[in-house]
């Protein structure tokens, strides 16, 4: 195509070549007028600071620092000393101000002392003077690695890190006793006593009568009609130091159908009484209180998770997360007709966990 000058050699390009143009030119009448350009001020001079100018200075500042880093560490191991020096006594609040008082002290104090002593560290001893970092692409090439050690090895230089051997092992002491701490308290949420010996056993015993939740009123099996289904927990149990948590294992629905509509396999004949059955109130999804009961189904359905169990065919899984049934507490009646536990549950009660044996 030809240009404004009558040129017809770009098109021999095929429309690849590209036509170049002078500025335009503007009337006198429509010229802007370019703005001055604010000329760049440049750094401040470096003005050296007392620890550039007086060795004494710079050594106690050093000192300083180092304190500060020897105060994390303390502060470190006063937070686990405290730990164990002011346990946390059940009923007991004036043990939890003190655990929470002096805890607080110690790790307040290790993690204030490495953090002021980075800072004062970077105020006072590292280099102050500005400078001037150039964007430029990056690679993984030679020169690029090269430049990289060059960066590092004046960070090393201008901190003082290679050479401030007092200031680097305070530093590395400080950094390694700091998270002894939260070590501490997060192996403190584990269970202090095997968790699968606690989920194997519940507070049900041999001959342990079945009571009404919460009253814990014994149950009779003529006080349940077909279709009926209580809240039960073992006999004794709210007089128990540790109610809530026993209580949470050892809750249990119990249920009157028709002792033909139940299928019961073999060995488990004798769990039953005249169509009572009691199974376990924790789902074995995710521990979640299973208490709704269909009547017409027999299903129970879990709330949270919508996990359902056929109480006809032992509480199987029929629908939802779960993935295996709800334990069932072998039951019977005693001389006075009150329903008693044969035993306790025979198998984990609660989630299922990977220790369990199928």
């Amino acid at each position: 195509m030809a240009d404004d000058h009558g040129d017809t050699a770009g098109s021999t390009a095929a429309g690849k070549d590209v036509e170049k143009h002078g500025a335009p030119a503007h009337s006198a009448g429509t010229a802007v007028v370019a703005s001055d350009e604010v000329p760049n001020p440049g750094f401040l001079p470096h003005r050296p600071r007392v620890t550039d100018l007086d060795p004494k200075v710079d050594k106690q500042q050093e000192r300083r620092v180092s304190l500060l880093f020897a105060l994390s560490i303390v502060g470190s191991i006063l937070a686990v000393v405290a730990y164990f020096a002011f346990p946390i006594e059940p009923g007991n609040m004036q043990s939890v101000r003190n655990n929470t008082l002096f805890l607080g002290l110690g790790i307040t104090l290790g993690l204030l002392g490495i953090g002021i002593g980075a800072v004062h560290w970077s105020k006072a001893l590292m280099q102050g003077h500005d400078l001037v970092e150039q964007r430029h692409s990056t690679r993984g090439s030679e020169e690029t690695r090269a430049k990289a050690i060059e960066v590092f090895t004046l960070g090393n230089k201008d901190s003082g890190f290679g050479r401030r051997t007092l200031l680097r092992n305070t530093l590395i002491g400080a950094l390694v006793v700091t998270p002894l701490p939260a070590v501490v308290l997060f192996r403190d949420l584990a269970p202090a006593d095997d968790p699968v010996g606690l989920l194997k056993h519940t507070f049900w015993e041999e001959g342990m009568r079945l009571t009404r939740d919460p009253s814990g009123t014994p149950i009779k099996a003529s006080d349940l009609t077909i279709g009926s289904a209580f809240q039960v927990i073992p006999e004794g149990l709210n007089d128990s130091e540790h109610r809530i948590e026993e209580k949470a294992k050892a809750a249990v629905l119990l249920v009157r159908l028709k002792p033909e509509d139940l299928q019961v396999s073999e060995g488990r004949e004798d769990w039953n009484y005249d169509g009572i059955v009691a199974y376990s109130k924790i789902c074995t999804h995710v521990g979640c209180p299973v208490a709704l009961y269909e009547q017409q189904t027999h299903h129970l359905l879990c709330p949270c998770h919508q996990s359902q169990f056929d109480i006809k065919r032992e509480a199987a899984v029929i629908f939802g997360p779960a993935k295996r049934p709800l334990p069932q507490l072998p039951i019977t009646v005693d001389s006075e007709g009150y329903l008693i536990a044969k035993s306790d549950f025979e198998e984990p009660v609660g989630p299922s966990f990977w220790e369990r044996q199928l």
